[in-house]
């Protein structure tokens, strides 16, 4: 049951994609649709279930999920998952022969990425970090941006399928550089949204329209992303997740974990950080007063009048 062009896709490949959560599962899903042959496993049932109902196979586990794959994609949650997987209790890498291709787009630490690599290359197999953003309409869409860390040749090997899963792809540099690329990203998303908000929360107290006050301030010095794509506050973008109870999204506990990578990289090479560090705290005080799991420019609440 392929549906895809023997002429126009004659590289289909064997993928093992481990991690199917709200990035992961459209992600293996548009490989899946692009005709490749994808074996998909999640430790959570639900996200099992949800992508085997897309009609992609899933694998009893992680293990069964590698076998005679050419290439394994992973897309976990954080540096501890990523260094279980390969290195720890999943032991990953020792199932790999030589020659496999590994795309870890999981975001974690840079130190961690690198760790994996050298074990990797220690087995003769190729390794990426592709951590990406786009959030989970990017995914969906196909439309995200991945940030590659790892060799120029390792990353042509990888392109055909990171161009089935995004729109633009960058060379950040070696090994890790994907993962800094990512975060410096992240720290400034995470400050722009704080001081966006702040600002409409401002004008709103003095009685301004929050719409007029937006689009004044995107056409104006002020512009930035969350103007243009992701309004905090309710009403102002139907789209954006402000509008569906700060539902879906990016949520803030992701925000505040990318945040902790930032200020954990900049202690270690000794950067200045002063509004990313305060911006880790502003999204832990929203987090522990119960908003985790909201979208992270639900940060608005903080600095809005009640």
């Amino acid at each position: 049951m392929q549906h895809h062009n023997d002429t126009k896709e004659i590289d289909t490949m064997k993928i093992a994609f481990i991690g199917l959560g709200n990035m992961g599962g459209p992600m293996a899903l548009n490989l899946h649709k692009a005709g490749h042959t994808v074996s998909a496993f999640d430790l959570s049932q639900p996200a099992r279930d949800k992508l085997a109902a897309d009609g992609v196979p899933v694998a009893a586990d992680a293990k069964a999920a590698v076998q005679g794959a050419e290439v394994v994609i992973s897309m976990l949650p954080a540096s501890q998952h990523v260094d279980s997987l390969f290195l720890g209790q999943g032991e990953l890498l020792a199932q790999l022969p030589a020659g496999t291709l590994v795309i870890d787009c999981s975001t974690i630490a840079a130190a961690t990425s690198r760790k994996v690599a050298e074990a990797a290359k220690a087995r003769g197999v190729d390794f990426i970090d592709a951590p990406v953003s786009g959030g989970t309409g990017g995914a969906i869409a196909g439309t995200l941006t991945f940030m590659v860390g790892g060799e120029v040749a390792t990353l042509e090997r990888a392109r055909p399928l990171l161009e089935k899963m995004g729109a633009n792809i960058f060379h950040a540099g070696a090994v890790g550089a994907g993962q800094t690329a990512k975060i410096c990203n992240n720290m400034l998303l995470g400050i722009l949204m704080a001081g966006t908000s702040e600002a409409i929360a401002l004008g709103v107290a003095n009685g301004l329209d929050p719409k007029v006050l937006s689009e004044i301030m995107r056409r104006s010095s002020g512009g930035n992303w969350a103007l243009e794509k992701y309004n905090p506050m309710p009403g102002v973008m139907e789209t954006a997740p402000a509008s569906k109870g700060y539902a879906g999204g990016f949520g803030t506990d992701l925000m505040l974990k990318d945040l902790g990578l930032a200020q954990e990289n900049a202690a270690a090479v000794k950067a200045s950080t002063p509004l990313g560090g305060l911006a880790r705290n502003l999204y832990a005080a929203h987090s522990i007063a119960g908003h985790g799991a909201l979208d992270f420019s639900s940060i608005i609440k903080m600095v809005q009048k009640g």
